[in-house]
């Protein structure tokens, strides 16, 4: 997020330098307007940004994360050819059609146990470690050297038991900021803490572009301007993930100087932009 409103505030004032449009706003915009509006995008873009973050983004990682899981072992079960399904030579099951998952006009062969099923329709669940093969409204008939019979069912439930399912594992992408900080976990605790820094980094860097977009300088230097700041928050964004690496890695390395190193280094990089920005 930093990098795109750097980006951002180039080509908005690359643009307004082009035509001289920054000496415009700054003779005829007077510094309270400027400041008013700057605070409202402001608080609408970090307002925005944190409800994405917090919210949007963890609920649809993990539907996305569950869907994709889903199709791996379904992979792994196997896919439908035609209108016939066969499990590990364990099941072989016979379908008129299929439609959101669901098989129906089902015939359905048991071979470990001699067992010939009819059903009305039939679903595959996968629960922790097994298939299930849930049949629905059927006959079912058993034989083999134990049993010999014929029974009707409302609902019948076959599992397989397959040690290579894949279950849902959490990361720390799972999580909102609050869940990060009261996990157990000490990596996913310390990124709860980087993300309170990157929303700081974020409202600084935001709050910041209105004046890096007032930089008035030739079509020359805005390049070089500009590289150098992005070079500069490049930087400031290695040191912290440097830093975080030093808490998750080292004992003896404190959250309070993770803290203070990064917001040393952030205040002297805001102060310098400021200051620039007097003087243009």
């Amino acid at each position: 997020m930093p990098f795109l409103l750097l980006i951002a505030s180039f080509f908005l004032n690359y643009k307004f330098n082009s035509s001289n449009e920054i000496l415009v706003l700054k003779q005829y915009f007077s510094s309270k307007n400027s400041y008013f509006l700057s605070l409202i995008i402001s608080l609408c873009i970090i307002l925005s940004y944190f409800l994405n973050n917090e919210y949007f983004a963890v609920k649809l990682y993990e539907e996305y994360k569950i869907k994709e899981l889903e199709i791996r072992n379904n992979l792994k079960l196997g896919v439908p050819s035609v209108n016939e399904f066969h499990i590990e030579e364990e099941v072989s099951i016979f379908f008129k059609n299929r439609k959101d998952n669901k098989f129906y006009n089902v015939e359905a062969i048991i071979y470990h146990d001699g067992q010939f099923i009819n059903a009305k329709n039939a679903e595959i669940e996968i629960e922790k470690k097994s298939y299930n093969l849930i049949f629905n409204d059927g006959e079912r008939i058993i034989l083999n050297e134990n049993e010999k019979s014929k029974t009707s069912f409302n609902k019948f439930i076959y599992s397989i038991e397959n040690k290579e399912i894949e279950t849902l594992m959490f990361d720390k992408e799972h999580f909102n900021t609050l869940g990060l900080l009261k996990n157990d976990n000490k990596e996913f605790y310390y990124h709860g803490h980087n993300r309170i820094y990157q929303y700081f980094l974020t409202s600084i860097i935001l709050l910041i572009s209105f004046k890096i977009f007032l930089f008035y300088v030739s079509k020359k230097s805005v390049f070089r301007y500009y590289l150098i700041l992005f070079i500069c928050l490049l930087a400031i964004q290695v040191l912290n993930s440097y830093l975080l690496f030093l808490l998750i890695n080292n004992e003896s390395f404190s959250i309070y100087f993770y803290y203070f190193v990064n917001l040393l280094v952030l205040s002297i990089f805001s102060y310098s932009i400021l200051k620039f920005n007097e003087n243009n």
